[in-house]
């Protein structure tokens, strides 16, 4: 049994024990009362057979005594799902989107996250939902299993009283990647999730919103494109070939202090076969903003990645060219594809964005030939996070990977 860290869930525990308890009572005294009966009226002590007149008080007995029982233990059972299900006033709030097949957490100020951190000693209440199909939500150490019905809202809360990661399942089957569904509980102290709660990516947009506006984009590129100037989508880890002052080439990895140096002295270390034509940024960017720039660029993502990874896309389409449950989104924007109409008709279209649009909010209208009709219509999303899937799609398009 997982140890149980949730003060009400106690309660459930007890239950659990009591009714174990009576359980074991039962079989034991039907067991022994059988053997009795076998060996004390065995034929050879009872070589006649007598007849026994019944008992007003013993059927009294064996009546009132189960009902006790069953009344006892339905008490038992009544207090343990009360204390679990009466969520105290004030309790933080937090979404809880079920989808095939990933949880998505939504905070009260925006944050979303793919894990569940919540202060230690703090009522949380849970608002479940299911995008697709039933999933059931699950924390052993909490003694929280609930179903999530799509278009169905239900509610559950908890509090932790042991800093920790937990363990987070899907507890009903969803389909093929079920097993896959899984999560993770962090329990922090109050002041350390008040840091965590606040940093709702701001590092990452302001990094690329910086980008922007000291014109970083008039050269280079998120998406895998050269033109003037290297891309910079993956840079961060990359080893690069560069040039140094002294005419000598020496590989470098693009860690921080490299992307720092490159930004405040790009022609200390020019990458071969680029001209020095990047200016210097020294004297005309902050510490600041060039951190929140080289944090970004480290980050390795494309900024609609994030996006994908946030609406669940990830889970059923890879970005490495390999097939999964969905088909691979490597090199997907620009490529012919035989689909099958939601009329049964098979077509060759072309993934533009026309297409793709389409896909993301009716995805059954244009069904990938060799693929089931399995995925969510994402036909609430807004049009701003629609546009940064498109876009994220794009980069990784036919065009790009040539």
């Amino acid at each position: 049994m997982y140890p149980q860290v949730f003060s009400a869930a106690k309660e459930v525990d007890q239950a659990f024990l009591i009714i174990l308890g009576f359980s074991v009572f039962i079989l034991v005294a039907v067991t022994l009362t059988m053997l009795f009966f076998m060996w004390r009226y065995h034929h050879t002590r009872n070589p006649v057979a007598t007849d026994i007149k019944g008992s007003v008080w013993l059927e009294i007995l064996w009546t009132a005594l189960p009902t006790i029982i069953v009344l006892g233990l339905f008490w038992t059972g009544w207090t343990s799902f009360k204390a679990m299900r009466t969520i105290p006033e004030g309790a933080m709030e937090v979404q809880v989107e079920g989808r095939m097949w990933s949880w998505m957490f939504t905070y009260e100020n925006g944050k979303t996250s793919p894990e569940l951190v919540v202060p230690i000693n703090t009522a949380v209440k849970l608002t479940l939902k299911a995008r697709d199909v039933i999933h059931s939500f699950y924390i052993p150490a909490m003694r929280v299993k609930w179903d999530m019905v799509p278009g169905m809202e239900t509610e559950v809360w908890f509090q932790s009283d042991r800093v920790g990661e937990f363990d987070i399942f899907c507890a009903e089957y969803c389909g093929l990647k079920h097993a896959e569904m899984l999560a993770v509980l962090r329990v922090m102290e109050p002041m350390t999730f008040d840091v965590w709660l606040e940093e709702t990516n701001q590092a990452d947009k302001a990094g690329l919103k910086l980008m922007e506006e000291y014109g970083c984009f008039d050269c280079h590129s998120l998406d895998g494109s050269e033109d003037v100037a290297p891309t910079l989508k993956g840079i961060g880890g990359k080893v690069r070939l560069v040039i140094l002052p002294d005419g000598v080439e020496e590989e470098l990895v693009a860690d921080k202090e490299y992307l720092k140096q490159s930004v405040l002295a790009p022609g200390d270390r020019l990458v071969k076969d680029w001209d020095d034509d990047m200016p210097s940024f020294a004297g005309d960017i902050s510490k600041d903003d060039l951190d929140a720039i080289t944090q970004f660029l480290l980050g390795d993502k494309h900024p609609g990645e994030a996006l994908a990874d946030e609406e669940g896309c990830l889970a059923c389409h890879s970005t490495t060219g390999e097939d999964d449950v969905g088909p691979t989104f490597k090199g997907l924007f620009g490529e012919t594809r035989t689909v099958i109409s939601e009329e049964g008709k098979t077509q060759i279209v072309i993934a533009d964005e026309a297409y793709l649009r389409d896909s993301i909010m009716n995805p059954s209208a244009w069904i990938t030939d060799g693929y089931d009709d399995g995925m969510p219509p994402y036909d609430d999303i807004d049009e701003k996070t629609l546009e940064g899937l498109i876009q994220y799609l794009r980069s990784m398009g036919k065009e790009s990977s040539q």
